[in-house]
């Protein structure tokens, strides 16, 4: 893009995608679908609050619109930097969920899953059932990747902020890679980190940002985990 061409750049698309923060699911290793999540962690919150004062503080964001998929943890995420977003009213969009691991496996303890099932191969078959009653890799990545399309569509020329998830992340970066929806690459998105792509009216996607996580400076990595 020209920053000469002022008609171009007004059709720019900001998608800001923030990873929610540390959820209790993480910490308790268990399988946090959207029936079991109880939402951020301790540190997941002090996360999400960091967040919110340095983009108060820098207002390099300024967005349109304010989504937040139906995971508590995602939900809470944006609840928690909304006071930064100019008093954005929060969009819920299901679209945007992680992956959906089904009703029969949704809570299940990590360990428990791995004696049951073994342990998942993210990189095989996309159609394969990985969570029985669950979505698969394939549904997920269609999902995630037509509820863009449709956000691009309807909102060009807008600034999104949209908390949500490391695999929906992870579904964004295969959509504008072109990318197959398994294998190729691993990405490691950090909790409530930023990940901004720009899209123009026509050509091709820019990363702006991954994993922009200078907020959490000084914070533990992580809770200590369960042992369950």
């Amino acid at each position: 893009m020209s920053d000469t061409d002022g008609s171009r750049a007004d059709e720019d698309t900001r998608l800001v995608l923030i990873r929610h923060g540390e959820s209790n699911s993480a910490v308790e290793r268990r399988i946090g679908g959207p029936r079991t999540c109880t939402g951020l962690s301790d540190l997941g919150r002090v996360q999400a609050e960091r967040l919110r004062d340095r983009l108060a503080a820098n207002r390099d964001l300024e967005p349109d619109l304010l989504i937040a998929s139906h995971y508590p943890r995602a939900a809470e995420t944006a609840q928690a930097i909304a006071p930064a977003m100019g008093g954005l009213d929060i969009v819920t969009d299901e679209g945007f969920g992680e992956h959906d691991p089904g009703p029969e496996l949704d809570g299940t303890s990590y360990e428990e899953y791995v004696d049951r099932f073994g342990t998942p191969d993210w990189d095989g078959d996309p159609h394969a059932e990985l969570f029985l009653g669950g979505e698969t890799t394939a549904e997920f990545q269609l999902r995630v990747g037509s509820s863009i399309t449709r956000l691009l569509r309807d909102h060009r020329g807008s600034t999104i902020v949209i908390s949500c998830h490391g695999g929906v992340i992870d579904s964004a970066f295969r959509r504008f890679l072109n990318a197959p929806p398994t294998g190729s690459f691993v990405l490691h998105t950090l909790n409530a980190s930023i990940t901004e792509f720009r899209h123009p009216g026509a050509g091709n996607t820019s990363l702006i940002r991954y994993n922009d996580a200078s907020h959490l400076a000084g914070l533990p990595t992580q809770t200590p985990r369960s042992e369950a």
